[in-house]
């Protein structure tokens, strides 16, 4: 496959370790310019990874990085952040909206600080990030944004169980919406992508109730994630895209190099059906 992301700059929010990071990767051996904005600047003692490990691997995967310390919740540091990124490799070519945070409880049981953290880093964070992105984006010659947040399915089975999660990612969802339309003119391309199975990354991990076997690996997002950023930003906008679908329009039809383990049965993700 060509290097359609050399000398790119991709912004990527909460990209010091999962599906952040496996996207950044895969630009990274492209020769694309990965800016690691995060708030793990020094080892967490539950999850692996900084944002100073991330642009060494990025490094030695062969494209350049850039670790900025950054929690997307506060406003002065997203703009400074966007700022300092653009500054650095003289602009903006994609944003990734990847920072998110989960829990999976129901209304009696969500504490409202995890509300709070919810809307505030995943609809919030989402939508500020973009804001503050958009004047370098508008510069851009092939302008994205990607989102990681799900189609929109409005069926009370996807509420009953994890309310305020839900309404936190369909947050995220709803700025790929209106986004896409507010900047057609500009020719940004404004996209969601979810994965069709779960994805065992370390929030899924912490869960403690999946077993890795019946999971796929980052890679599968970080590919299908590199199919949408190659495209031309004028011509694809608006959509709410799978991985899977992704590819297979790609020409992949197997998947089982994703697998972690082959053979195992995969458990589909949140918010589509079997």
């Amino acid at each position: 496959m060509s290097a359609d992301l050399k000398e790119k700059t991709i912004f990527i929010t909460g990209g010091s370790r999962g599906i952040g990071l496996a996207i950044a990767l895969r630009a990274a051996a492209d020769g694309a310019n990965i800016v690691i904005a995060a708030k793990t600047d020094e080892p967490h003692p539950q999850l692996s990874g900084t944002i100073h490990s991330a642009v060494e691997q990025i490094e030695n995967a062969g494209g350049r990085g850039l670790a900025v310390k950054m929690d997307v919740r506060d406003e002065a540091q997203v703009s400074d952040a966007v700022d300092k990124a653009a500054a650095h490799f003289g602009g903006i070519d994609i944003l990734v909206n990847n920072a998110s945070a989960i829990f999976l409880s129901r209304t009696s049981k969500t504490p409202m600080k995890r509300f709070d953290l919810m809307h505030q880093i995943n609809v919030r964070g989402t939508f500020m990030t973009a804001q503050k992105a958009l004047p370098y984006l508008k510069q851009s010659d092939n302008p994205h944004i990607l989102t990681l947040s799900p189609p929109i399915d409005m069926r009370p089975k996807w509420f009953e169980n994890h309310l305020a999660y839900t309404m936190s990612k369909y947050g995220m969802s709803m700025c790929t919406i209106g986004l896409a339309a507010e900047l057609s003119g500009d020719g940004i391309a404004c996209n969601s992508l979810w994965p069709r199975t779960l994805i065992y990354t370390a929030a899924l991990r912490n869960l403690g109730e999946i077993k890795p076997e019946n999971c796929r690996t980052e890679n599968i997002v970080a590919d299908a994630a590199h199919v949408i950023l190659s495209r031309d930003s004028r011509q694809h906008s608006g959509h709410f895209y799978i991985d899977e679908d992704v590819l297979r329009e790609a020409g992949v039809h197997d998947f089982s190099s994703y697998n972690i383990k082959d053979g195992a049965s995969l458990i589909t993700d949140l918010y589509l059906d079997e």
